[in-house]
């Protein structure tokens, strides 16, 4: 049964989007190779021990910070809070959780000041910061845009062997549902969880854990997600790609899976939907319906649901991976199962398709 993180009595730091992740990589001049002259990403800083990139019309120093080290895992998943004074609720609730915190007036990175980084109820590293160093916007830097311009930090998703305990850890934080994943039998195989305005800031899919799957680069367009595949291609490095292009079920967005040189997954991801009313509703998928992962039905690649990139401690160690004891949405959608559809069973069987006609005419 889920052993749900009790709430704490202080209130939730106002977080107001995912801003950067600080991830440790294994030779920096491979991945600066990727990162910078295959994806585009422009650097704000570097020295031989690490790099600090960021995307098109980001102003604030980086969203993504990598860093040499022995082991390629993640150090840092990091939310931009809304004032100075919510960096001290960050720390006031993460210490009643009883979660181990440290915290930085000087910051963990360059760039960014104060701050407070945590191990969390579900082993992940977050970090909240209010305080950073403002750098050019280059948004109108049209001498600079590449054909598959990265434009903005998106998301990021978290592989947790239970869900609905940090689905409700994230509530607790502020963070709304969008969409999610479920059975008949009510497991859930994965949220999408929002603070600014769009389908999330991060995601929880079911599986062994804590682990990082993906970090998303939004683009402006579908077309810069192909000149990307076409980039790759080019220079004979499109055994990188994972998966996609293609249109997801969930968030509607479309989509690309990459590997870089340590394995680390990213995602181009673009064509998401607004989520910033109050009510705006949760959109839950059978975990049956071959479109929520793939609008078109693609299948989905088993190293998608098995590979992930470990999470640090605060000192630096990988955290210990727990497997998941729950249904795995793998075997639903890899597996010989049989139970997977398209159109609802029901519908298969009357004949129909998707919009109520039979062949040839209405019914």
């Amino acid at each position: 049964m889920t052993n749900f993180v009790p709430t704490p009595t202080v209130p939730a730091p106002d977080i107001v989007r995912c801003a950067y992740m600080e991830i440790v990589v294994t030779d920096l001049a491979k991945s600066r190779g990727f990162y910078v002259d295959v994806l585009g990403l422009h650097v704000t800083e570097e020295d031989e021990k690490a790099i600090y990139l960021r995307s098109l019309e980001e102003f604030i120093h980086h969203n993504l910070v990598l860093r040499e080290g022995p082991v390629a895992a993640v150090a840092a998943f990091a939310y931009r809070v809304k004032s100075p004074a919510e960096v001290d609720a960050a720390e006031a609730y993460y210490r009643e959780l009883g979660c181990r915190v440290e915290r930085r007036k000087e910051g963990f990175t360059k760039g960014v000041g104060d701050s407070v980084r945590v191990e969390d109820p579900l082993g992940f590293p977050y970090e909240f910061f209010y305080e950073v160093e403002h750098v050019e916007r280059l948004t109108q830097r049209y001498d600079l845009y590449s054909a598959g311009e990265l434009v903005r930090l998106d998301h990021f998703n978290q592989v947790t062997p239970d869900v609905p305990r940090g689905r409700k850890y994230l509530e607790d934080l502020g963070f709304r549902v969008s969409e999610d994943i479920k059975d008949s039998d009510g497991v859930t195989y994965a949220a999408w969880m929002h603070r600014k305005q769009t389908v999330h800031d991060t995601a929880l899919t079911g599986g062994n854990g804590p682990r990082m799957h993906h970090v998303a680069f939004a683009t402006h367009e579908k077309h810069n997600i192909i000149q990307i595949c076409d980039k790759m291609g080019a220079l004979r490095i499109s055994d990188r790609i994972e998966r996609g292009p293609g249109r997801h079920g969930v968030s509607n967005a479309f989509y690309l899976y990459i590997l870089d040189p340590d394995g680390h997954r990213i995602e181009i991801y673009t064509q998401d939907y607004y989520t910033g009313d109050p009510d705006n509703p949760t959109i839950t998928w059978d975990v049956h319906d071959n479109q929520r992962r793939d609008w078109w039905g693609n299948p989905v690649v088993p190293s998608w649901y098995t590979e992930a990139s470990l999470v640090l401690d605060l000192d630096g160690t990988p955290q210990p991976v727990i497997e998941r004891e729950e249904k795995s949405e793998m075997a639903v959608t890899v597996g010989a199962d049989g139970f997977s559809y398209t159109r609802k069973p029901e519908d298969a069987a009357a004949g129909k398709d998707a919009v109520g006609f039979k062949l040839g005419a209405q019914v």
